[in-house]
């Protein structure tokens, strides 16, 4: 187990470093560099002079693989750079929006478990009756609509018209999370919801679970203690890529509701074209999913220890 956890954090290196490269080679194919973008954004004038000069300063006059390496030797020694717009330091200022993107992602992902779980387990146990092809119907529904849609409804019915919640923004506690985390849920359980529904239906159908109704053990006992846990390998692994995205930022919500998280955060760089604060961004999206994915890998170990993880192991 550890020499496998171990393995997989190795691999990271080179994930990293081949992530980066492209990322950081798309970005300098642009037909404007940082220098123009900074000075349209700030709305002055700067000779041809001045613009060499901060090129210099920043690093931008030297070739491209100059410049990565000098960017990679920052990184491995804790220095993400300055930002080309704030000129704050990438890494405080990257930290500083993390806690509100871990906040609506913790949020989120409670309020989809709890939601999607039990409705995907009533639909499959009313197969085919009304409470099942109602739920199937709204789960539809929920996963056909855009997100931004969803947010707009949400912000003109319940900020707008109701009054009951801020409009944007998430400087007003709880109140702020609610709209852009029913924003998020109610996707991500529509979709979770069906297929909770078709996972378990697929247990339910299984020889074991008619030897145990043979043997005469209640129904519930079955669902609870033999055929939920045989599903939660299917619903881990959703939860664990929803998670990845999720920490990632989801730039559409954060963005509409003003939320201060990485997503809106990379939203600004790329307009910008801040390119240290994209870099930074690119590198925790890399950690995440690869983090997340050996996270999944180990719960599916412990749900299921026929699941052999490394080849040491086989």
């Amino acid at each position: 187990m550890k020499k496998y956890v171990v393995k997989r954090l190795l691999q990271l290196i080179p994930i990293l470093l081949g992530i980066t490269f492209l990322s950081f080679v798309l970005m300098h194919t642009a037909s404007a560099d940082a220098i123009d973008v900074m000075e349209t954004n700030t709305g002055g004038v700067m000779s041809e002079e001045a613009k060499a000069q901060a090129r210099a300063e920043l690093g931008l006059d030297k070739p491209l693989l100059v410049q990565y390496a000098v960017w990679l030797k920052g990184i491995v020694t804790g220095d993400m750079g300055k930002s080309y717009v704030s000129g704050k330091p990438v890494f405080s200022s990257f930290v500083s929006r993390l806690p509100a993107t871990i906040y609506l992602t913790i949020t989120s992902i409670l309020l989809t478990v709890l939601v999607s779980v039990p409705l995907g387990i009533l639909a499959a146990v009313k197969q085919n009756r009304f409470t099942d092809y109602l739920i199937r119907f709204l789960s539809f529904i929920g996963n056909s609509m855009p997100g931004f849609f969803v947010s707009l409804l949400l912000i003109y019915v319940f900020a707008l018209k109701l009054g009951w919640f801020p409009v944007m923004g998430n400087k007003q506690g709880w109140k702020s999370v609610i709209l852009p985390t029913l924003t998020l849920a109610l996707a991500m359980a529509s979709k979770y919801t069906r297929q909770v529904r078709a996972t378990v239906l697929e247990e339910m159908n299984k020889d074991y679970v008619s030897g145990a109704r043979a043997r005469g053990v209640q129904e519930r006992k079955i669902l609870y203690f033999s055929v939920l846990k045989a599903s939660m390998l299917t619903i881990v692994t959703l939860l664990a890529l929803s998670i990845g995205s999720l920490l990632g930022g989801t730039a559409i919500v954060e963005s509409i509701f003003m939320w201060d998280g990485v997503g809106k955060m990379a939203v600004d760089a790329i307009t910008m074209r801040d390119y240290p604060v994209i870099q930074a961004y690119v590198i925790w999206m890399a950690i995440i999913y690869v983090l997340v994915n050996l996270i999944t890998d180990l719960i599916y170990h412990y749900l299921d220890p026929r699941i052999r993880i490394g080849q040491e192991e086989v």
